[in-house]
């Protein structure tokens, strides 16, 4: 399905992660974003919730509330007579709690303000605004570029379930099918495969997952694709192949062999990037069968049945390897 199977253990330097926060936001499952979404603002609120309680309580303002709460009547604007807080209607910390949230997130109830007593209260007003846009903007642009990563797109990007190989043109070759379900096409796509399979050097180094580019060929030429309708893909097994030496007989005897292709191209409605990826295990190349024929003229314009979109059908094709084939043309 083109997810990656390797595990990365025991990384010393993590640290680095939080040098790329954004990135390594965008990266968490939603659960976690969720959850430093609820917290970052709650966090927030609480740490300015305890620096108004601090500034009316050095203020007095604390004091001067608990005296009206005995003697309502005796001021203006929630204060006893002569007296100006700094934050009006602020008695406890709740109230300089809500009083946060409300400074915050722009809700004015009205029910409190800042005075002109304080100059100190005004400067925390200006530094909680900026404060809170910039987690605004932080968080709203995580969650915008989760919703809207690229390997969504990469889902309506299909691939044979097999792959298969056969004769074309007098030679082998490695065949499989792509498409697109989605009437918006992508731009630019280009695909390209890699052999990863484990192999030993001379001087006996092992490398288990070595990855060995091959060359694609296609109905358009080159890597790049029009992916209008479903292609089929093929690579011709010649004697630059990895699979040159590959029969059926000892095809499914290569447990460590996956081949690997990528898709890339530019989402047509967004303009991002999208890659999407799968593989093919021994057990999962089909020798001696064809796809068959999934788009057929219909009045006029060309419909593509999806439900054979995998189907094959059996060829003749010689039990043999490319290079026993290509051995036995010289001769001829």
């Amino acid at each position: 399905n083109g997810a990656c199977n390797v595990a990365h253990k025991n990384i010393r330097e993590q640290g680095r992660f939080l040098q790329d926060v954004f990135t390594t936001l965008v990266d968490l499952k939603w659960p976690h974003t969720l959850l430093i979404f609820t917290m970052s603002f709650l966090c927030s609120w609480l740490l300015f919730g305890m620096v108004w309680w601090l500034i009316a309580f050095a203020h007095g303002d604390l004091d001067h509330s608990t005296r009206l709460q005995r003697d309502p009547g005796e001021g203006a604007m929630g204060s006893p007579a002569g007296f100006m807080p700094c934050v009006t209607s602020i008695h406890s910390f709740t109230s300089a709690f809500l009083f946060s949230i409300e400074v915050q997130v722009t809700i004015g109830f009205g029910g409190r303000m800042v005075t002109e007593e304080c100059p100190a209260a005004i400067l925390v007003l200006i530094v909680q605004n900026i404060v809170g846009l910039v987690i605004n903007a932080i968080m709203l642009g995580c969650i915008f570029m989760k919703t809207s990563q690229a390997h969504r797109r990469a889902e309506t990007l299909i691939f044979s379930k097999h792959a298969v190989i056969a004769l074309r043109e007098g030679k082998l070759c490695f065949m499989l099918r792509v498409g697109d379900l989605r009437k918006s096409m992508i731009i630019s796509a280009t695909i390209r495969m890699q052999v990863v399979k484990k192999t030993a050097s001379l001087e006996g180094e092992v490398v288990p997952l070595n990855q060995i580019d091959i060359q694609m060929e296609n109905p358009v030429g080159g890597n790049s694709i029009f992916l209008v309708s479903p292609l089929i893909i093929y690579h011709v097994i010649d004697k630059n192949s990895p699979l040159y030496d590959i029969s059926p007989l000892n095809l499914h005897h290569h447990e460590d062999l996956e081949i690997i292709v990528i898709l890339e191209g530019v989402v047509e409605t967004t303009g991002i990037t999208t890659q999407a990826r799968t593989s093919y295990l021994a057990d999962e190349i089909l020798w001696g069968q064809r796809f068959v024929p999934i788009v057929a003229e219909e009045d006029g314009r060309y419909s593509v049945d999806y439900s054979k979109f995998g189907n094959t059908v059996k060829v003749p094709t010689p039990s043999c390897t490319a290079r026993q084939l290509e051995e036995d043309k010289s001769i001829m």
